[in-house]
């Protein structure tokens, strides 16, 4: 392991990861390791794929972050792939982002926020015309799997499937953790940086639990969370997060875009390169646009899940549907072992996956109810 930095959370950091759904441990990754990282992403040719570069899954593996992550989370499979995630300086556009809104009219940098595991077609440049269904069926077979209606066949561009199960009732990939290593100065906003809504993994829990009594479907197209907002400028937004969880981060201080819609303010995560934040899969995310930076925002990604869940298959650290192939095959699973029911279970008790953290959500937990009862 190459690393100086910590190799667990102190019980401070842990409260504010149960607070706040992330925390951001200064210096978790050796300077040597980061330069590696640069000096690979320098050196990589026109459209090489460095998700699986050991210079890139160093940053974990050989790294603090691994033993911070066991002591935290519990076991989980070293990283084999990562999302490099490099963005561009660059000034709003008046292009029509995924929630179907001009680019350069969104807040925060045009942060949009969104759970992992949620599948995205290109957005369309147009505004589009027909009924809701023509809307809905003519957007998702625009995406790589063709016309094929509603259907766990369908995949996004983002390689994510539009439902998990073959009934159609989670809608929503998910692991346990992420981790962004920062391998650059974003500790100025408008950088690039990873925008966390805090405290939103709260909410999301009990959404899905509420989503769990009503019917059982989870995620997009499930009680309250409709899949596309036909009110967006170009008529085919995606609804990345249902509007309860958006209205309870609203107060009239949130800036609006033209049509009059406040939307929530994230928390973007202030790094220099080394740091690396540690998130919940249940908090609201997104990159913000590389405004002010002095370079491309290089960020590698990796989406972590406890062994528990499934011990007997691999995540490889970059999908955020795990449940599924990368490209949407179907996996093979011991006989009474159902993986969505598994997953469903995991999205309505968040901590279960933290085996570090049990005593600090039992106090905590304790201290919020007997705040609500005095």
């Amino acid at each position: 392991m190459d690393s100086a930095g910590p190799v667990a959370l102190s019980d401070a950091q842990k409260r504010t990861l149960y607070h706040d759904g992330f925390v951001i441990v200064k210096g978790a990754v050796s300077e040597s390791l980061v330069d590696a990282a640069r000096a690979r992403i320098r050196s990589a040719e026109r459209g090489e794929n460095l998700s699986s570069d050991k210079a890139m899954t160093d940053l974990v593996n050989a790294s603090g972050v691994t033993p911070i992550l066991h002591e935290v989370m519990g076991n989980f499979d070293p990283p084999s792939a990562s999302q490099v995630g490099v963005l561009k300086k660059r000034a709003p556009g008046t292009h029509y982002n995924n929630l179907g809104y001009r680019d350069c009219d969104m807040p925060y940098y045009g942060s949009q926020l969104h759970m992992d595991g949620n599948i995205t077609i290109t957005s369309p440049q147009s505004v589009q015309e027909g009924t809701a269904a023509e809307i809905y069926r003519r957007h998702f077979a625009a995406g790589p799997s063709g016309d094929l209606g509603r259907s766990p066949l369908v995949m996004g561009h983002n390689m994510t499937p539009m439902f998990q199960d073959p009934e159609m009732t989670l809608a929503l990939g998910s692991f346990t953790a992420f981790v962004f290593v920062c391998l650059n100065d974003q500790r100025e906003p408008g950088c690039g940086q990873t925008s966390l809504l805090k405290g939103g993994h709260h909410v999301s829990e009990r959404f899905f639990r509420w989503q769990m009594e009503q019917n059982g479907h989870l995620g997009p197209e499930g009680p309250g969370w409709p899949r596309l907002n036909h009110d967006a400028p170009n008529r085919c937004g995606m609804n990345y997060l249902p509007e309860s969880i958006l209205n309870a981060f609203i107060d009239d201080s949130c800036e609006r875009t033209p049509d009059g819609r406040r939307w929530p303010k994230p928390t973007q995560a202030l790094m220099e390169p080394g740091d690396a934040c540690i998130a919940m899969w249940h908090i609201p995310h997104d990159a913000s646009r590389n405004e002010n930076g002095t370079e491309s925002r290089k960020n590698i990604i990796f989406r972590v899940r406890n062994k528990k869940r499934q011990p007997a298959h691999v995540a490889t650290g970059v999908s955020d549907h795990p449940d599924r192939g990368w490209k949407g095959d179907w996996l093979e699973y011991e006989p009474g072992n159902n993986p969505w029911e598994r997953s469903k279970f995991a999205m309505c008790n968040m901590w279960h996956e933290w085996d570090g953290m049990t005593r600090i959500v039992a106090e905590e937990s304790a201290q919020s109810t007997q705040g609500l009862i005095r």
